[in-house]
Order: structure tokens, then sequence, then C-alpha cells
């Protein structure tokens, strides 16, 4: 491991950055990029760096063993993470191609840090794809076979690409904060079904997209990236759908490729996005 990227989540207090980074330039070690976000309501602070290890005097569990010691009289949360770490992507889908398509298109060109070994549906619809990129493809909406699946291919993430099922606790459960969702429409507007029926029902002048985590409460997860796109009048309910797919694409890539370079992290039902 040549990098390595840190989270930590603790109470804010004079000289965080200066403890933290007091034992990366002790260790030899370099930084590549520093990030931070107080929240002055919950007096919380939150910091991303990404670290350059290839000088490092010592072993990265020693490393992390200093950076655990100085988590506890901080009395806080850090997570550490291999940035050169390909994870393993389940891509949930139902009968909509064009999400997929650009997910796996853009991997094609190392766009995102990830494999894609396998689709799962709960059609046909989508085999041709798994045969055009060669990847599996499995067709099951049985909770336990899922399971079983992401289990055998060691999947740490399941992006939902319009995925027309309602995933059940169990596997929610299992993946809490690894399922994510792209919802047509701007949450926490037009919620359910046929968002653009329903924003052009109201005469919106908006419509727009919303990738979130999954949680047990119906398009209430944590929100990882929205987008929006005006409209006026004339746009009819196709011009909106037209329209949303692209939206829908954008954000969706960019909510997994934020997730794969751990520039999120989540606290109380809400997201810190890094640049």
């Amino acid at each position: 491991m040549d990098k390595i990227i840190i989270h930590l989540i603790c109470p804010d207090q004079k000289g965080i950055i200066a403890q933290i980074t007091s034992i990366i330039l002790q260790t030899n070690n370099n930084i590549l990029s520093i990030e931070q976000h107080v929240d002055n309501e919950q007096n919380k602070f939150y910091i991303r760096l990404l670290i350059d290890l290839k000088d490092s005097k010592v072993e990265i569990k020693d490393l992390q063993n200093q950076l655990e010691n100085l988590n506890k009289t901080l009395d806080g949360k850090i997570f550490l993470y291999n940035p050169n770490k390909k994870n393993n992507v389940a891509i949930f889908g139902t009968k909509e191609s064009e999400p997929i398509y650009d997910l796996l298109i853009k991997n094609k060109s190392d766009a995102l840090n990830c494999n894609f070994p396998l689709i799962l549906s709960n059609h046909d619809s989508l085999k041709v794809i798994s045969k055009q990129f060669d990847i599996l493809y499995f067709k099951t909406n049985d909770e336990n076979e899922i399971l079983d699946i992401c289990k055998k291919y060691n999947i740490e993430l399941i992006v939902l690409a319009r995925y027309m099922q309602i995933i059940s606790d169990k596997i929610i459960n299992n993946f809490k904060n690894k399922i994510i969702n792209i919802h047509h429409g701007f949450l926490p507007a037009f919620k359910g079904a046929n968002p653009y029926k329903q924003a052009f029902k109201k005469g919106v002048k908006i419509i727009g997209a919303t990738a979130h985590y999954v949680t047990k409460e119906l398009d209430e997860g944590p929100i990882i990236c929205q987008d929006v796109i005006h409209v006026d009048h004339k746009k009819s309910i196709k011009d909106m759908m037209k329209l949303g797919r692209d939206i829908e694409k954008k954000v969706l890539y960019n909510a997994v490729k934020s997730h794969l370079d751990y520039k999120i992290i989540i606290e109380n039902n809400k997201t810190i996005i890094f640049n």
C-alpha cells in the first residue's frame, strides 16, 4: 500500500489538525490533500486526508496505532482506507439500460475505481448488456439468493440503476450505507412513482435527480448528490423524461465515484461530501 485515506470525526477542539499532521510528519509521510469541515451546531469536526506512504519510516500498522491513540484522546472515530483497492460493485436494474451502460462505459475508461462483476435483475431485458461487457447476469428477486450472490462475489457496494423493486430490510442491514439509489426526482419533492408526471401536473420550473443511500424508510436515506435543470411550460412529460434521464446518469455517476473515492462521511442521516 503506497497511499492511505484517513477519515476522522470528533468533537471540535483546538489543535486537531496540528496533532494529526504532526504524526504524518514524524513518520516521514506526505500529505497529498487535506479537507476539513466544522459543524458548529453539533460541535463536530470532520477531516479527510490523502497520505503518500512511499517514504514512510514506519510500517502501516505502526502508523495506524499512532492514529488510533490520537483518536482516543480526541474521543472520535477514525477510518483508514486503501485508495488503490478496487471494490466489487453489483448493479441492480430492471429494464432501463441507460444508467447501466453509462456506468460500465465510464468504468472501461478507468473513470471509476472499481470492478463490476455482475448485473442482477428481476427481468431478462438487461442480459444483452452483460454479454456486451462480459460480466455475469443473475435473474432473481429472492433476498437470500441475492445475499448469497453478493457474498460469493465479494460485493462491497450495490448500485440501484433504476431498479424498480423494494430492497428488503435484510439486504439493507447487510449493506448499511453501501447501497446507492438513483431517484428520478428532486427529493424530498415528488417521492414514489411517476415523479415526472407529478412535476408536469404541478407545472414545476425545474426537474432533477437525487442519488442517496438506501435505508429502511423509502427515499429517506442520506443524500449524496443532486442536480437540476430548468424547464418551462412548453416541455411535455416526454421532454422532461428525456432531460431527466441525462441528469440521472450524471448524478448517479458522481455519487458512485464519491463513494468509491472515499469522499463521503455519513453522520446522523446526513452526508459530508469532500471535493
